[in-house]
């Protein structure tokens, strides 16, 4: 076990004032992985202070300066990369060769992106006669969620500091160990103190203070949307911008022109598009929407496509879905699946209880339900485990209503044998992104929801957008 002891402000690693600690628990083995400190309030008010004194040092760094300390911490990144993915499987429970490529890969690519583009950005433009400037928005407060934990910090943390803000950054409680790597990367590389700060503890305490803060200028948050409401009406006290990533309840929909061959792929691919990381996946596509007609072949092919998937150990070769990241996300999705049965969709695969053999560790069985209406539970809330929910439709208009139909609106998918029908199509749809075809996920392009499924976008250019100020000189 790993007991951490201090968190980190103004470029020293520092005791909390709080004597408190939270555990952090291995999904594997459901044991005792680590201890982090608990942080207060005043841990808050201390890392705050730092940020602030350093923005203006900061912010006035040349662009080629900040980008190059972005790109020695992707660097140091990968360079542990066997070390932060072994400990994002056993805080999450993703496989550990998709931990490799994803929960490592992509934050690597998020510190190397927002140099580059730091280096490339325009940040000056003539309208008329003013000159239009963008300039870094100031101290960003970084709350960031335990299913994707070293992504999101580095969706919020690499581009705010390329764009010249200094930061404080609050890691999930749950999947905290591997914001402890990268403050030790970034203390290694040489930082200007106060630019980057870390502050453990829960949402109530350190997210609150956080969120409420005078001197915070921005926040910045990933989580579910309870929480994001928490954090907007926080922040709405001293007007400070709020970006917000939030939950999300995808529709996949394949179009009648498909045929057998194409339908089968579709259907295949948006079930591994579902239970990606165990369904621990904002943007999942939970819900896989098809013509009635097809419905007895959709079933088919996703639960066979359901029991084909390997349940079992991240460490172990083969696997495709390890457990889930906590109790109480074991006893959510489990929840729901009793709700669905309960409310009498049609079990095609899986269901409750533990798959055979693993009864240690916070395991579910990947579950298709099928003949789903648009009003039951599991076809409106996000259940954020391996439930897929398949949902028949009469027309495209049909399809459209229902793919809409819901409160979120991050992500989305549309199949045709026409893709200038599926684009089409997803024109349509009332989400942040869509998958057309299949079409692979890009971590430059946009990231973002509508609706409730948040304000802002994170990634590429316009996630480095949102980190800065416009200002207008007339001239």
């Amino acid at each position: 076990m790993t007991d951490h002891d201090k968190i980190y402000i103004d470029g020293a690693w520092v005791a909390s004032t709080s004597s408190d600690t939270i555990e952090v628990i291995d999904s594997l083995t459901e044991e005792v992985m680590a201890t982090v400190p608990a942080g207060s309030a005043a841990d808050v008010d201390a890392a705050v202070a730092a940020a602030k004194a350093a923005f203006d040092g900061w912010a006035g760094l040349p662009v080629e300066e900040r980008a190059k300390f972005m790109s020695r911490i992707g660097d140091a990144l990968a360079a542990r990369m066997d070390e932060i993915a072994t400990l994002i499987t056993r805080e999450t429970g993703m496989a550990k060769w998709l931990s490799q490529l994803v929960q490592v890969g992509l934050p690597i690519n998020s510190f190397n992106q927002a140099a580059a583009i730091a280096e490339s950005f325009d940040y000056e433009e003539q309208v008329g006669t003013s000159l239009v400037v963008r300039e870094p928005i100031g101290v960003v407060g970084c709350i960031t969620p335990w299913n994707y934990p070293l992504h999101q910090i580095a969706a919020k943390v690499a581009y705010a500091m390329a764009a010249g803000c200094t930061v404080v950054l609050k890691p999930s409680e749950v999947a905290p160990l591997d914001a402890f790597v990268l403050t030790e990367i970034v203390d290694e590389v040489g930082l200007p103190k106060g630019v980057f700060n870390m502050v453990t503890g829960d949402g109530p305490t350190v997210g609150q203070a956080m969120s409420a803060h005078p001197d915070v200028d921005m926040m910045s948050f990933t989580g579910s949307a309870r929480a994001g409401r928490s954090v907007a009406q926080l922040g709405a006290e001293t007007i400070k911008k709020v970006a917000l990533e939030l939950g999300g309840k995808s529709a996949n929909v394949l179009l009648d022109d498909l045929d057998e061959s194409a339908f089968q792929k579709a259907v295949r691919d948006g079930v591994g598009k579902a239970f990606l990381n165990s369904g621990q996946t904002c943007s999942a596509l939970t819900r896989m929407l098809v013509p009635r007609d097809r419905l007895a072949e959709a079933e088919q092919v996703a639960g066979a496509a359901a029991e084909a998937t390997v349940v079992g150990d991240p460490f172990a070769e083969g696997v495709h879905l390890g457990p889930l990241a906590s109790a109480a996300q074991r006893d959510r999705v489990q929840g729901y699946v009793q709700t669905g049965i309960d409310e009498g969709a049609k079990l095609v695969a899986g269901g409750l209880g533990a798959p055979e053999g693993l009864d240690t560790g916070f395991y579910v069985k990947a579950t298709v339900f099928s003949e789903v209406t648009p009003e039951m539970t599991i076809a409106q809330e996000e259940i954020f485990g391996p439930v897929l929910a398949i949902m028949p439709y009469d027309d495209e208009e049909d399809a459209v209503r229902i793919a809409n139909g819901v409160v979120y609106g991050l992500a989305g998918g549309v199949w045709s044998a026409d893709k200038d029908r599926a684009t089409a199509f997803a024109r349509r749809m009332r989400t942040g992104q869509v998958e057309v075809n299949g079409g692979a996920f890009n971590p430059n392009a946009p990231f973002g929801g509508y609706k409730q499924s948040g304000v802002g976008r994170e990634y590429g250019r316009h996630g480095f957008e949102e980190f800065l100020e416009i200002k207008s000189l007339q001239l």
